[in-house]
């Protein structure tokens, strides 16, 4: 097996492997991973337009969250506020319940956080997460995860 074709099945594998332990921890919730995402990323950076979320999202790269937003909007989770002189203008904010959920959510990813320092302790994880951040800025969801741990240090 070529290098470049190890590297790649190894980090779908551990991609894998995440997004079904993180599914299983969210579906009591009613979300899924992308719905989890969505309501992070609005709890650390709202309010949002629609294409400011679709700008820091890693699950929904190139297209509009219009979807996710449609499903947690039903859900209660999201509000949706149209701007009154420009009503292709939307502002995206978390309700009281999407701020809760949001802190149960944070709970969850911490949980699988603590997971994975776990399984990489003693390993050379700066050195892995430069080549890691290298790889994906090539590439849209790298920018979009680039672009959120930007702001996050603004």
């Amino acid at each position: 097996m070529r290098r470049a074709e190890a590297f790649r099945y190894l980090v779908l594998a551990i991609q894998r492997e995440g997004n079904r332990l993180l599914a299983a921890e969210l579906r009591p919730l009613g979300l899924t991973p992308s719905q989890g995402e969505v309501v992070r990323v609005l709890a650390d950076h709202a309010p949002l337009t629609l294409q400011g979320l679709g700008e820091l999202l890693v699950c929904e790269t190139g297209g509009s969250p219009s979807r996710l937003v449609d499903r947690l909007v039903a859900a209660g989770l999201v509000h949706r506020e149209a701007d009154p002189d420009d009503r292709r203008w939307i502002t995206l904010t978390l309700t009281e319940t999407g701020r809760d959920t949001a802190a149960r959510v944070k709970e969850i990813e911490e949980r699988l956080h603590d997971t994975i320092d776990e399984l990489t302790a003693g390993g050379p994880l700066d050195e892995t997460l430069d080549l890691l951040r290298q790889f994906a800025n090539a590439f849209p969801s790298g920018q979009a995860l680039a672009r959120r741990e930007a702001r996050r240090h603004d």
